[in-house]
């Protein structure tokens, strides 16, 4: 491969999209598309602005972050001077404008919701991310709307408390990453594990009083658990970067699974498995392609 191609790929990390598509196959669930018949390629279109917008965020992200990367990641793309700043900026910016032109395209509100959601990146990438409370919350506001732009298919968003559940998990996971690069996070990974058990219980709650499969929901909690909360056992017995990187990486991926439980809950099972098959899509490129 081409190494210059390599690099923007190692920008987009190409592991993590597929976690913004289950994102949107999540959300179309809860807004009940399985009970008519809608066409498919509106479905498509988001996920495709799902994934841009996602592509350009982490883009922007290392723009942003390039004197930082320069000291602590000198071997990302950027720092290591295969890609130029300039092109890189301009990359991470036509892949937000595409994904919230491709959103147009569905309907007015989920192109209004990928207008604000790119902005929401923005303001993370380029702000919010210093703060050790607002950088989690808006990370985790992003994950919210971008559930709301798979319920925004229809053209309404009905259920809006659903949001609550990305914001909650991707803050946790961000709280992790606090100690990704020099360890001694201990605190936060107690806050994580917390936040990682409300996750599951307003998952079971939610799907209780709103839909009718909670038991197809709980088996995909239970994967869902085994696969959080093991390595961040193991990260907070031995808190050390490599851990702790496994512990992000592990929440990261596992909002796939996350996404199938709760799409299973408002529709059949094999809907759950088929958001689940993104998971080992993302593990393979995992191996290619850095997560975080």
């Amino acid at each position: 491969m081409n190494s210059v191609l390599k690099g923007y790929l190692q920008l987009m990390r190409p592991a993590n999209l597929p976690t913004a598509a289950a994102d949107i196959l999540a959300g179309a669930a809860i807004a009940g598309i399985l009970l008519t018949s809608f066409p498919l390629l509106p479905l498509l279109f988001l996920v495709g602005a799902s994934v841009l917008l996602y592509a350009g965020g982490v883009v922007l992200n290392d723009v942003f972050d390039f004197n930082l990367d320069t000291i602590e990641r000198p071997e990302r793309p950027l720092p290591s001077g295969l890609i130029k700043l300039r092109s890189a900026a301009i990359f991470g910016g036509a892949l937000l404008v595409g994904g919230i032109l491709l959103a147009f395209r569905v309907n007015e509100l989920c192109g209004y919701i990928a207008a604000v959601l790119a902005c929401a990146i923005v303001t993370y990438d380029g702000f919010s991310k210093n703060y050790n409370f607002l950088g989690p919350l808006n990370m985790g506001f992003c994950r919210s709307l971008n559930l709301f732009l798979g319920m925004a298919v229809l053209g309404e968003i009905t259920a809006w408390w659903y949001g609550i559940i990305p914001l909650v998990y991707i803050f946790a996971i961000t709280l992790i990453s606090r100690g990704e690069v020099h360890g001694n996070n201990r605190n936060h990974i107690i806050w994580a594990g917390i936040l990682y058990a409300l996750v599951i219980f307003g998952v079971l709650t939610m799907v209780y009083f709103d839909a009718n499969h909670l038991w197809q929901a709980v088996l995909f909690l239970l994967l869902f658990a085994f696969m959080i909360f093991r390595p961040l056992i193991n990260a907070y017995r031995k808190n050390s970067p490599s851990n702790i990187k496994k512990a992000v990486i592990a929440g990261v991926l596992a909002l796939i699974i996350l996404d199938a439980a709760l799409a299973v809950g408002f529709s059949e099972w094999w809907y759950g498995v088929l958001i689940l098959l993104l998971f080992p899509l993302s593990l393979l490129l995992a191996k290619l392609f850095a997560v975080t």
